[in-house]
């Protein structure tokens, strides 16, 4: 199941890396440098989305799918903040928080599932909040413009960007109270 279409678009999520962070060498105005990298990470974002919808459509779940996915998104985002942090538009303190976070629950849920006890912080409702501000903020920061001029992208931007923030330790939170039960019992 590796040469799937739905693992196939969590691919292009990775292969758009280098394409975002590239845009912001060329030599164009910036509007269109953000204006192409804004709609460059919608599109490769909204394949999150499709790849899970077809791979439960076309009976074409894998292990290496499910694994793939959540790498390729933290990957996206990861770099997209970089960029942001790069551009001043984001705060480096925002990107750490958010950065470490999803390395620090990614390391949570490995060791968890290696214990037979992943389920403990299988994915929560706060856990999909804070990505769907999350992906709103980042490419609002990256358009960093006036939309259908009245909506001032940057200033939404930052302003979810940080709720983004609030959320990310806040599910953070969640998760290891989650864990702490199992944590306690393995430490005896």
């Amino acid at each position: 199941m590796f040469w799937t279409l739905p693992t196939i678009m969590t691919w292009t999520r990775i292969v758009a890396i280098p394409l975002i962070v590239g845009i912001f060498y060329l030599p164009i105005p910036d509007p269109m440098r953000n204006l192409i990298a804004t709609v460059m990470f919608v599109v490769f974002a909204a394949t999150d989305w499709l790849d899970g919808f077809l791979a439960r459509k076309l009976n074409q779940t894998s292990a290496f799918g499910a694994f793939l996915d959540p790498v390729a998104d933290k990957f996206l985002v990861s770099a997209s903040l970089l960029v942001l942090v790069h551009l001043n538009r984001a705060d480096v303190f925002v990107a750490l928080i958010i950065i470490g976070r999803e390395i620090a629950i990614s390391a949570l849920r490995e060791w968890m599932a290696q214990i037979g006890a992943g389920k403990s912080v299988a994915v929560h409702m706060i856990g999909k909040l804070k990505t769907v501000v999350q992906m709103v903020a980042i490419p609002f920061l990256l358009y960093d413009g006036v939309l259908f001029g009245l909506i001032d992208t940057g200033a939404w931007g930052q302003w979810l960007i940080w709720i983004s923030a609030v959320l990310t330790v806040w599910s953070m939170i969640y998760y290891l109270q989650k864990a702490i039960p199992e944590i306690r019992a393995r430490a005896k």
